[in-house]
């Protein structure tokens, strides 16, 4: 039986299965609603993030409650918020193979626990990692890609929004229109209550993603990732 949020909270805190142990304030493990139809995932925790405990909590942060208000119309209590990564790397560096492989099987009981109709992928990284695509966010947003029962809708991660001319950029206006898909999906969705957990999370590639909509030009084949696969023991997890 799954174990509930709390639970794998509780234990995450205490990790030490990698390096990022040694340098961490805390564990960032994730906040929001535990039965969100829709969860954020987002690279690794930041300077405040580490700090606070919680994720995206600095100026992306304030971006990405802002736009969840102005769009969707729900706040940070309604969906559910994480990190591939739940320990700051030093300096904000790109994580490490070893460092996602022993941070995978918290992300896998999160999915497994919270079972989020639709999965919105924050930046490059989140992205080619959850459909295991080489491809960039550039390419690869816009678009709702089924996984394995749920949804996944990659969009620009809010810090390279602020990076690159903050909500009067080019990506802000294509960062709300991913959210409006985000919305327009959950709309055509059944009803949530009663429905039978979604399948479980293979490490193998994804099929050529159909989109949900039918734009142009047709979706991008997701081929290998390089991404260390997980194991099959975690898999079972869901």
């Amino acid at each position: 039986m799954s174990r509930t949020l709390t639970d794998i909270g509780a234990e995450a805190a205490g990790c030490t299965r990698c390096r990022l142990a040694e340098g961490r304030t805390q564990v960032v493990f994730g906040v929001g609603n535990p039965d969100a139809d829709v969860l954020f995932i987002g690279e690794a925790p930041g300077f405040h993030e580490d700090k606070q405990g919680e994720p995206f909590v600095g100026a992306a942060g304030q971006l990405l409650t802002k736009v969840l208000g102005d769009v969707l119309g729900l706040d940070r209590g309604d969906v559910y918020i994480c990190n591939v990564l739940k320990c700051r790397p030093p300096g904000n560096r790109d994580p490490q193979e070893d460092e996602i492989e022993s941070c995978t099987p918290w992300l896998v009981e999160q999915i497994s626990s919270i079972q989020p109709r639709v999965i919105v992928t924050l930046g490059n990284f989140a992205t080619k990692f959850v459909l295991q695509t080489q491809q960039g966010i550039t390419r690869m947003r816009g678009r709702a890609y089924p996984w394995h029962g749920r949804t996944v809708i990659p969009t620009f991660h809010p810090a390279a929004i602020l990076r690159g001319g903050g909500e009067k950029s080019r990506q802000f206006g294509e960062l709300r229109e991913d959210f409006e898909l985000v919305r327009d999906t959950l709309a055509a969705m059944d009803p949530a209550p009663g429905s039978a957990p979604a399948p479980a999370w293979s490490p193998a590639p994804a099929p050529s993603p159909a989109p949900v909509q039918a734009p142009e030009p047709p979706p991008v084949r997701v081929p290998d990732a390089d991404v260390a696969p997980v194991p099959e023991e975690q898999l079972e997890l869901f």
